[in-house]
C-alpha cells in the first residue's frame, strides 16, 4: 500500500486503538526478523491465505532496504507447477527453528495440524507471531499477538495494511490513538468506502 492510503487509513482509525497497536505489532515483527535473520514464513488457515500481506510486506523489504522482511508465503495445498514463491509446504514450518520468525494470519481457528507444527517451531527455537480473531491455543502459541475480534468495525485485512506499514518504518513519531473507540454510522460508513478503495487485485507475482 503506497504511503498516501496509509496516511488517510490512519486518519479515518485516528481515537481508535488500531494506529498505535498496528504499530506496536508491526515493530514487534521488524525487530523478530532483522536481528534474527533466519527468514520470515507466513502461514494462514485451510480457507484464508494471506496474500496480501505477503504482497505488501515484500514491497515494504524493497522500501525500507530490509531485505528480512520479504516473507515466505506457506501454502496448505501447493500444486506441481506452481511458481517457486508460491511452492513452499507447510513443511517449511516444521523445519524451523532458531533465528526464524513464524507469522500466524488466522481469522478462524487453525487446524490442529498447524497449530501443532507451528508449536513444534517455537519448540525448536522459531518466533512465533499472530494476527488473529483470539483464538486462546493462537495466543498461548505466540510471543506476540494482535487480536481483531469479529464484529469490530476494523476487519483483519484493513489491520494487515497498517502492520506491513509500520513494519517498515524507519522510525518516526509513535501512531497517535487511544484505548477508546470511535463508533456510530458515519465512523462505519467512511472506513467501509476507504476499505473498498484499499481492495484491489493481487500484484501480478503472487
Amino acid at each position: 500500500m503506497d504511503a498516501v492510503r496509509v496516511a488517510l487509513l490512519r486518519d479515518v482509525l485516528a481515537g481508535t486503538r488500531w494506529p498505535a497497536a498496528a504499530r506496536r505489532f508491526g515493530l514487534a515483527l521488524r525487530s523478530s526478523v532483522v536481528p534474527r535473520g533466519g527468514g520470515l514464513l507466513l502461514v494462514g488457515t485451510e480457507a484464508y491465505e494471506p496474500w496480501h500481506l505477503a504482497a505488501h510486506l515484500t514491497d515494504e523489504s524493497a522500501w525500507s532496504g530490509l531485505p528480512e522482511l520479504a516473507p515466505t508465503l506457506v501454502r496448505h495445498r501447493v500444486a506441481p507447477d506452481d511458481p517457486a514463491h508460491l511452492a513452499a509446504g507447510l513443511g517449511r514450518i516444521e523445519a524451523a527453528g532458531r533465528g526464524a520468525t513464524v507469522l500466524l494470519v488466522a481469522p478462524e481457528r487453525p487446524d490442529g495440524g498447524l497449530l501443532e507444527r507451528v508449536h513444534d517451531a517455537r519448540r525448536a527455537g522459531a518466533r512465533v507471531l499472530a494476527l488473529d480473531g483470539g483464538d486462546p491455543e493462537v495466543g498461548g502459541l505466540a510471543h506476540e499477538t494482535l487480536v481483531v475480534p469479529e464484529g469490530d468495525a476494523v476487519d483483519l485485512d484493513i489491520v494487515q495494511h497498517l502492520v506491513s506499514a509500520a513494519a517498515g518504518e524507519n522510525g518516526g513519531a509513535a501512531a497517535r490513538g487511544g484505548p477508546g473507540a470511535r463508533g456510530g454510522r458515519a465512523f462505519r460508513d467512511r472506513l467501509s468506502r476507504l476499505a473498498d478503495r484499499l481492495t484491489e487485485p493481487p500484484p501480478t507475482r503472487w
